[in-house]
């Protein structure tokens, strides 16, 4: 008899022990959850936080030069207060290289649609389209920095793109270039700038089509290749 009852006894706490093991599991499950969900909030709120940013600077470079704007006049205009601003970014420079980058980001993209290797004058106009597409899609974000002087930035942004799937596209060729692909992505590059600058400073006079054919007339028909052993 004392061994059925120490038995139940033993049982009783074992259920307990499992019971509040569980509860605990549960517990840990539902805190966890509400982390992922508390962590998720906090990014769609940085998120949001940088896109107003990135929005009220190009709207500002729009109407003055980037050197007259302060980190006070940014923050008025989006709203936000100066130290939710330096919690992202140490000075409206670090705002400005920050916005380059996911340009730059969406270039990459944009670029990469790019599958048409059959020669290099072909593959180099059809880079060029995306390129002009991209361009008229961010054409507020391009027209603003053009006008505070930050060709550079832009010209850095354009070519890091750029060089990257060009030489990509001339190695997966099943033919090479005789001059070193890195060449020729910094030559082709020249003429994509300033073909684009002229686009933009024009206020796109010409269509993208007309762009696209006065290019086609300019590029020679190809680089001289040899095949690859």
């Amino acid at each position: 008899m004392y061994i059925i009852q120490h038995l139940s006894i033993n049982c009783c706490i074992n259920k307990q022990f499992l019971l509040h093991n569980f509860t605990n599991v549960c517990l840990m499950n539902i805190m966890i959850k509400g982390d992922e969900k508390m962590n998720k909030k906090t990014d769609l709120r940085i998120i949001k936080t940088k896109n107003n940013l990135y929005q009220t600077l190009i709207k500002l470079m729009s109407d003055r030069p980037f050197e007259e704007i302060k980190v006070s006049d940014i923050c008025e205009k989006a709203l936000v207060n100066r130290s939710t601003f330096y919690s992202h970014y140490s000075d409206k420079y670090e705002l400005l290289s920050s916005y380059i980058d996911t340009l730059k980001e969406s270039l990459e993209k944009e670029l990469e649609k790019n599958t048409s290797i059959k020669n290099t004058k072909e593959y180099y106009l059809e880079m060029i389209s995306l390129f002009l597409d991209h361009v008229e899609e961010k054409k507020e974000i391009y027209v603003a920095i053009g006008k505070t002087n930050k060709n550079g930035i832009m010209m850095d942004m354009i070519y890091d793109a750029f060089k990257k799937e060009i030489i990509e596209g001339i190695d997966k060729s099943e033919q090479r270039v005789k001059i070193p692909s890195n060449f020729v992505a910094t030559f082709y590059l020249g003429a994509v700038f300033s073909a684009g600058t002229e686009w933009l400073m024009s206020d796109f006079k010409y269509t993208k089509e007309e762009m696209l054919n006065y290019l086609n007339i300019l590029i020679p028909d190809g680089l001289e290749i040899v095949n690859k052993k």
